[in-house]
């Protein structure tokens, strides 16, 4: 993941390995997702991982204690996202998060990014 992300900047890369951390701490390991990050027109870039439990939704709750190992991913998320949500259908679920920022370097109108499964 880290070598196919690598076009893009540090919030993007952040906001994919916090999504797919969710998957893996609610869904377990070998729980297969889909990672894509597309830039569109608006200048923002848009990353969704998709996983098949559309019943394990996020949640932002208060601040993490300090002592806490664990429930500062979506404020993670939340920082650098202006936008995020949630989409369900059926069999699985989309977490999304939308940033304010500057294209990949290496091509101003950079399509989508291929999707990229994880896990089995």
């Amino acid at each position: 993941m880290r070598r196919l992300l690598h076009r893009y900047d540090h919030d993007v890369r952040l906001c994919v390995t916090e999504l797919l951390t969710n998957v893996i701490d609610h869904g377990g390991v070998g729980t297969p997702a889909t990672v894509r990050v597309a830039v569109l027109p608006t200048g923002h870039t848009r990353v969704e991982v998709t996983d098949p439990d559309p019943r394990a939704l996020p949640l932002l709750t208060g601040p993490a204690g300090v002592t806490d190992e664990s429930g500062r991913g979506l404020a993670l998320l939340d920082a650098p996202a202006p936008r995020w949500g949630v989409e369900q259908c059926g069999d699985r679920k989309t977490v999304w998060c939308a940033l304010a920022e500057e294209p990949p370097l290496d091509d101003v109108r950079a399509p989508a990014a291929p999707a990229v499964r994880s896990g089995r």
